[in-house]
């Protein structure tokens, strides 16, 4: 059958999935991937106020979709974590935190990248909530710390690790999300590879990965937590039979969610029993996804982890940086190595458990680098909701110099102060630059910077 672009839908694929959805959902599902598809974005409302969403997402708060893909490289809004390009479906998480998330929860995203799930977790988990965003491929993790570091939520930990890893961890999660690797058969009208890869052969081999997965992170999660479980696959075997595998094979109990008709939502396609949520092309405006909620049989309170040594910022390092974070009160400021982190006190304890035993890439609020016993203020700062912009000399940008910026190009402020700047683009930090008179030394990043001339998007 053949698929936008010219590509085939695999012979076997196609008679399995028509026997699964029956003949008019298919025809109309394959009607659906000849269409282009959909863009979506979500804001940040802890950096922008929501805007007027012309065509919102109807099952996630501040989310919209756009009538077609904007340059989104060429805005420094997008750099500044002001809003995530995310797949619609996938926002459908939200329905969970809404309906069974009603207290703060310590959450871990399994395999997070690149992020979208753990940023929207970070705005609607309930205040006091901390989130474990992991993700064990390398380059991966990299974009996962980027998108995290953007969004500015500083109860946020991203950690690089097996699921296995998470063993010491018994009962340290009353929250987990396992967005599984899967045969991506919901992204086949965004992603042609994902078309050609596909492989009876290859459902299998998710199928026993999936498992393996979620027995090895089982454990971390309490008695009596929540399991949400979700792939962007079509096929009942990554599907219904993985939560039926669950729930009898790892103890757990299916959970049913309350949601509207005219979202378009098919539930299960396997003639079981339990209830789960597909979205397909043609009957809800989003690619391919799966999502099933679980609670762990039990009933137990996370397990608290020993208080750890920790070495407190000196008091004189701390009178030169507390100003730079709003309530500073509620942090702890801890000195590792030369760098200077701020962590929720509430977290403190279990962030330094997680340093000691993972691998951790970003913890909390990185605040400052101290350089001949000098702090120099982190780029994660810039980015935080924390930041107190007060402290700092604040310089507004045009697009074309925020762009520049962003380049990371040399800029001159010659009528500015000597020193750290803080860098903004309409009213937003963008980052910090440090003014040594005939220039501007640029601290953005090296390893984000855009690449591409800015005068070319």
């Amino acid at each position: 059958m053949h698929f936008r672009g010219g590509m085939n839908l695999n012979s076997t694929f196609v008679a399995e999935t028509k026997r699964l959805f029956g003949e008019k959902r298919f025809e109309r599902f394959v009607s659906a991937l000849a269409a282009d598809p959909t863009v979506s974005v979500r804001y940040n409302s802890a950096k922008i106020p929501l805007p007027e969403c012309a065509d919102p997402v109807p099952w996630a708060t501040g989310a919209e979709y756009l009538a077609e893909r904007p340059r989104f490289t060429a805005d420094p809004l997008f750099h500044a974590g002001c809003y995530y390009v995310q797949e619609a479906s996938s926002m459908f998480l939200e329905q969970v935190v809404q309906q069974y998330v009603d207290a703060p929860v310590r959450a871990l995203d399994l395999c997070a990248a690149p992020g979208g799930k753990s940023t929207h977790l970070l705005s609607i988990l309930p205040e006091g909530s901390l989130l474990v965003a992991n993700e064990p491929v390398p380059l991966r993790a990299q974009v996962l710390v980027e998108n995290v570091t953007k969004w500015g939520n500083a109860a946020a930990v991203v950690t690089r690790n097996e699921p296995s890893d998470f063993a010491p961890f018994e009962s340290f999660f009353d929250f987990l999300l396992v967005d599984a690797p899967c045969s991506g058969e919901g992204m086949f009208r965004k992603d042609a590879f994902a078309v050609e890869q596909w492989s009876e052969g290859n459902v299998k081999q998710c199928v026993e990965r999936q498992r393996d997965i979620l027995s090895k992170v089982w454990p971390a999660l309490r008695p009596g937590g929540l399991l949400v479980y979700s792939t962007c696959t079509f096929n009942s075997k990554e599907n219904e039979e993985c939560v039926a595998w669950i729930a009898d094979e790892l103890g757990a109990d299916v959970l049913p969610l309350s949601i509207p008709d005219d979202y378009g939502v098919t539930g299960n396609l396997a003639g079981s029993e339990y209830p789960v949520y597909r979205f397909i092309p043609g009957f809800t405006r989003g690619e391919g996804f799966f999502i099933a909620v679980l609670r762990k049989h039990g009933n137990m309170a996370i397990r608290q982890p020993r208080a750890p040594r920790v070495q407190l910022c000196p008091a004189k390092t701390k009178a030169l940086v507390e100003g730079w974070i709003k309530s500073a009160a509620d942090f702890d400021l801890l000195m590792q190595g030369d760098n200077l982190i701020a962590t929720p006190k509430r977290d403190t304890n279990a962030i330094v458990a997680l340093q000691q035993k993972l691998k951790v890439l970003h913890a909390a609020l990185p605040v400052a680098l101290l350089k001949n016993g000098k702090p120099q203020p982190c780029h994660a700062l810039a980015m935080s909701t924390q930041i107190d912009t007060d402290t700092f000399t604040c310089i507004e940008l045009e697009h074309d110099k925020a762009m520049m910026y962003l380049h990371r190009e040399t800029l001159n402020f010659p009528d500015a102060p000597i020193g750290i700047l803080l860098l903004t683009y309409k009213g937003v930090p963008i980052g910090f630059a440090k003014n040594v008179g005939n220039r501007a030394n640029n601290l953005y990043p090296t390893e984000w910077r855009i690449r591409k001339n800015p005068m070319e998007l």
